[in-house]
């Protein structure tokens, strides 16, 4: 995966940045290339919209005297089709683009996919900010996969523009329908089916999919069922101290990799797959010694193709942040 350069943002004119989530959102301010400061994480619920959630960054971060930023650039965690925007994971999330843009005296403001500012970051992720699980044989103008699990399940496609840089081609491949892979995956996308009706990919491979794959476990075996976060599956999971949640954490790496695989054959990912997003940047570690490479890969008589696609983490604390300033820069 290539890098990529950025043009300087005139020092007088810092833009508002915006990362929202289905449980976060978080604010910064530019400085320049492809930096920003003062970021802010703010949980979505204790705030009416993005309005004032923004309002309150700005009461925090500004000095007295010091002149508010006039343009911006927000990634959210749902489809962009226009200008109303409704959250996918936080419905009371809903706005105009242009009416907040006004509100906030940002014009332009700009709100993107937060995965296509994921992917944005991808080619601009420092060395020390990237871990290879496959090296794989990269085509250098070949299309990059941009996928990760966080509160939803995020999809973007890089695509060559023809110039030695890339295009994004936002998604919503998240919502795919889920493939198991194994009996017993087979057994628990039926018990989920049962009270979800369509099982797609994020029910499963998400902050609340652990829950979601948890829940189907202890049904299908049996077992009472138990209040847990995704953080406790997580920890327990890998450390190994319950039944349950290890065996949701192996399950819910090994079906990652069968969706990150999927969408490679689907565009022929031959630039690679990144792994981004909001859980697996986290544990690198258990992400590695899972079986989420073998899963990619596992296609039949199509492995040898897939071994030549690179697997990169990405583990940059503000990837959104590093895309949205990549496109303030270019803009």
């Amino acid at each position: 995966m290539s890098s990529s350069s950025f043009s300087v943002l005139p020092p007088d004119a810092p833009a508002l940045l915006a990362d929202i989530g289905g449980t976060n959102a978080r604010f910064a301010l530019t400085t320049g290339a492809a930096s920003w400061r003062d970021e802010r994480v703010y949980p979505i619920a204790r705030f009416s919209g993005p309005d004032t959630a923004a309002e309150t960054y700005l009461a925090e971060v500004l000095a007295p005297g010091e002149q508010r930023p006039n343009r911006g650039a927000f990634c959210v965690a749902c489809p962009v089709l226009g200008d109303s925007v409704a959250l996918t994971n936080h419905a009371a999330w809903t706005f105009s683009i242009q009416r907040l843009g006004e509100a906030l005296g940002l014009l332009p403001l700009q709100v993107v996919n937060d995965f296509v500012a994921q992917a944005l970051a991808v080619p601009a992720l420092p060395s020390e900010h990237r871990i290879t699980l496959w090296e794989g044989t990269p085509a250098p103008q070949g299309p990059i996969g941009v996928i990760g699990p966080g509160t939803g399940l995020g999809v973007a496609v890089l695509a060559p523009d023809g110039s030695g840089g890339h295009i994004v081609l936002p998604g919503e491949g998240g919502h795919v329908t889920l493939a198991p892979m194994t009996p017993r995956e087979d057994a628990l996308v039926a018990t989920a089916r049962m009270s979800l009706g369509h099982v797609s990919a994020e029910r499963f491979l998400s902050g609340p999919g652990l829950q979601t794959l948890a829940a189907a476990i202890r049904t299908l075996d049996g077992l009472p069922a138990r209040e847990e976060t995704p953080g406790d599956i997580m920890t327990e999971g890998i450390a190994g101290t319950c039944p349950v949640r290890t065996e949701t954490v192996s399950l819910f790496f090994a079906m990652l990799g069968t969706v990150a695989g999927n969408l490679a054959l689907s565009i022929g990912a031959m630039g690679g797959i990144a792994l981004m997003g909001g859980i697996a940047p986290r544990v690198p570690e258990a992400l590695a010694a899972s079986d989420f490479v073998e899963r990619v890969q596992a296609k039949g008589r199509f492995r040898a193709y897939m071994e030549r696609i690179p697997l990169v983490l990405g583990t940059h604390p503000y990837p959104a942040f590093l895309g949205l300033a990549h496109l303030m820069a270019n803009t």
